[in-house]
């Protein structure tokens, strides 16, 4: 078998029907190049949806919570054992909204080795005050420094720096929001009333926008020294503990150890954000059911041109078997047109994805929601790339596959004979 012969006949097949052949090459061409635009776009777009939620979101997070008592004193009796039990109007039982023993878990928790930061936080309801204005607010009393380091803070402040509120003892970092219906500016000071009804008054020291104004409109970041002083707490009162792991697919079983352990509430990221990524899934699952199907009608469009070539060229084929080229030898330049063409159209088509990726990555993309992102979010992974010119690959072998086995069982004499 000379696959230099073979290829060269492919190539005058090929450059003979010029029209036909740029067809089919731009068939994979515009196949492939959507589904680079369309994956890049939709997982750029999943990354910063991805990133608004869960990169805001501790993998585990351990808090206090009031309930009823799992067991009620019933329990307790021994006649009763084995018995069922109804129990009506239970009441939660009082306790501490802090965590017990909180400190001394943080130290245990930094020592873990699944354990990549531990963040405290504490959580305190309150009012801003502006003139006869009081708007219901909650304060985030955290270590600034490590949230900017763990939970991406710092893309989140529109105005200010989180240095400016870790070195203000009485400062704080106003929700955007909040800012807004108050009328208040980077260094005016706004009074901030407990639920004791103490009023202290904070300098606003920037202003943070999440981009989800439901949060936006009440919460507002202090040092956790002042959300302690604020409440009249010592140090040692922590409402919640943040935990980000090095694997986030342990935080289910780290949260379950937590709570058995540890006797506190523990919910772990997929817990909290379970809607949210099923949602993700499912978009990510659409684009690649999309982007396949354009590939698969680009393989028929190949099928169908070579088909129409093959009945073109009987008399051809005829020659080249009466000349010594046997049926697979026919089958072989067949199939290897299909692959030119795939191939062709393929690297073509990455080209073009790629070009329409770095123009939608810098197209401007302004809105008040999402002040931090300034054009529209794309993926550049490699892996789609690879994907792309893979598949187009394999969807141009079987469309020249069938056709080319049709010309190999093509019986010359018949041919000649019609003729």
């Amino acid at each position: 078998m000379n696959w230099s012969i073979i290829l060269s006949i492919s190539k005058t097949h090929l450059l003979s029907r010029k029209k036909q052949t740029a067809v089919a090459a731009l068939g994979v061409t515009f196949g492939i190049g959507a589904y680079i635009i369309m994956m890049s776009f939709m997982t750029g777009l999943n990354g910063l949806l991805d990133g608004l939620i869960l990169n805001r979101t501790p993998h585990v997070h351990i808090y206090n919570e009031e309930s009823p008592s799992a067991k009620q004193p019933i329990d307790f009796l021994p006649e009763y054992k084995g018995s069922s039990k109804f129990v009506y109007s239970i009441k939660p039982k009082k306790s501490q909204s802090r965590i017990h023993n909180a400190l001394p878990l943080m130290n245990y928790l930094k020592t873990n080795k699944l354990v990549k930061g531990v963040t405290p936080m504490v959580k305190a309801q309150a009012f801003y005050l502006a003139g006869s204005t009081r708007i219901n607010g909650a304060l985030m009393g955290v270590d600034v420094l490590e949230e900017a380091t763990h939970y991406n803070l710092n893309d989140y402040i529109i105005e200010g720096t989180v240095n400016d509120l870790a070195v203000s003892e009485n400062g704080i970092l106003l929700g955007k929001g909040v800012g807004k219906k108050l009328s208040l500016r980077v260094g005016d000071v706004v009074q901030i009333s407990t639920v004791s009804g103490d009023i202290y008054p904070l300098k606003i020291v920037g202003f943070y926008q999440s981009g989800l104004a439901e949060i936006d409109n009440i919460q507002s970041y202090v040092n956790i020294k002042t959300a302690q002083r604020l409440m009249g707490e010592s140090k040692n009162f922590i409402t919640d503990i943040n935990i980000k792991l090095f694997d986030m697919n342990l935080a289910p079983v780290f949260a379950d150890e937590m709570e058995s352990k540890y006797n506190v509430n523990a919910k772990d990221i997929q817990e909290a954000n379970a809607q949210f990524e099923t949602g993700s899934s499912i978009r990510t699952m659409i684009s690649y059911a999309v982007s396949i199907a354009l590939l698969v009608v680009a393989g028929f469009g190949i099928y169908n041109i070579l088909n129409m070539l093959i009945y073109e060229k009987m008399n051809d084929i005829a020659i080249l078997k009466a000349t010594g080229f046997s049926g697979r030898d026919v089958m072989y330049i067949f199939l290897s047109q299909a692959i030119i063409i795939g191939f062709i159209g393929g690297l073509i088509g990455l080209i073009l994805g790629y070009s329409v990726s770095v123009i939608i990555d810098n197209a401007p993309f302004d809105t008040e929601a999402l002040p931090t992102v300034k054009t529209f979010p794309v993926n550049f992974d490699v892996k789609y790339y690879v994907i792309g010119i893979i598949f187009a690959m394999i969807s141009t072998f079987f469309a020249g596959y069938f056709p080319s086995r049709r010309a190999k069982k093509i019986d010359p004499v018949d041919i000649i004979r019609g003729q």
